[in-house]
């Protein structure tokens, strides 16, 4: 009798957790679910800060959640288009960058590329692993490919693109 009176008290308490109606039955895991809506549209706002920005030279940045440093990095499109990487030039930490200033370059077996910075700022961090591995830009250019890390100064200078819109840029050409 007793597991039966166990197995009543449960559905009651899941028929009340998913109807949302405030009980006294309800236990405390189904009260924070309860506040789960508004905290996933705060995670989203949060999300859509730290989209990546494209610029035409086929560069991105990444700001921050608190907007004080960004990462950089070059598009998937310049990484094929440049074809197998063989080398790159890293920027200098601690070196102070203006916007549209060449902070290292990117040579492969088709061609060599500066890299250009958007934002003016300074360099906190360089990606050590690309000199090693230089290759691996092109496997994953917008991710672990990444090249620098800036504490910026100010708002990025010249034309930034969203995803959709670095997408039509980029088919246009």
């Amino acid at each position: 009798m007793a597991a039966r009176l166990s197995v009543a008290h449960a559905t009651r308490q899941l028929t009340s957790c998913a109807a949302r109606r405030p009980s006294p039955f309800i236990p405390a895991t189904c009260q924070r679910w309860q506040r789960a809506p508004l905290e996933r549209r705060l995670f989203s706002v949060s999300a859509a800060i730290k989209a990546k920005q494209y610029t035409e030279d086929h560069e991105w940045i990444e700001l921050s959640a608190d907007g004080k440093t960004c990462t950089l990095g070059i598009s998937e499109y310049a990484a094929n288009a440049l074809g197998d990487v063989v080398y790159i030039e890293l920027p200098q930490v601690d070196m102070d960058i203006s916007a549209g200033d060449a902070i290292g370059a990117v040579e492969s077996v088709k061609s060599a590329s500066d890299i250009l910075t958007p934002i003016s700022g300074k360099v906190f961090e360089a990606n050590s692993a690309l000199e090693s591995k230089p290759a691996s830009i092109n496997a994953d250019p917008e991710g672990d490919g990444w090249i620098a890390k800036l504490q910026i100064d100010g708002e990025p200078e010249g034309k930034m693109m969203t995803k959709e819109e670095y997408k039509a840029f980029t088919e246009e050409a």
